[in-house]
């Protein structure tokens, strides 16, 4: 346990940014799972509307500091390739 006043303070932020970054995380991690269901249905409209909304997602996750620009970048292609190999 933290004795001094600068390491309670840090404490106290590191469960803040935990819950936030808990969330966030949670949240980008049901849109991809959501882009990916839509993908499995075969629906091209439904898919590209989902990958849309994924890509914002991923996008704000970059800027929350949730998730690497790369990670996310890798994330953006791979799901763009699935999409647009749909018939």
């Amino acid at each position: 346990m933290a004795n001094h006043l600068s390491a309670l303070k840090r404490a106290r932020q590191t469960e803040r940014r935990t819950v936030r970054n808990r969330a966030n995380t949670s949240t980008l991690r049901t849109q991809l799972r959501a882009l990916r269901e839509t993908i499995e249905k075969g629906d091209k409209a439904a898919a590209e509307q989902a990958y849309r909304q994924t890509v914002s997602a991923l996008d704000k996750a970059i800027q929350k500091g949730t998730l690497h620009e790369n990670t996310a970048s890798r994330y953006k292609s791979r799901l763009g390739v699935r999409v647009n190999a749909m018939k």
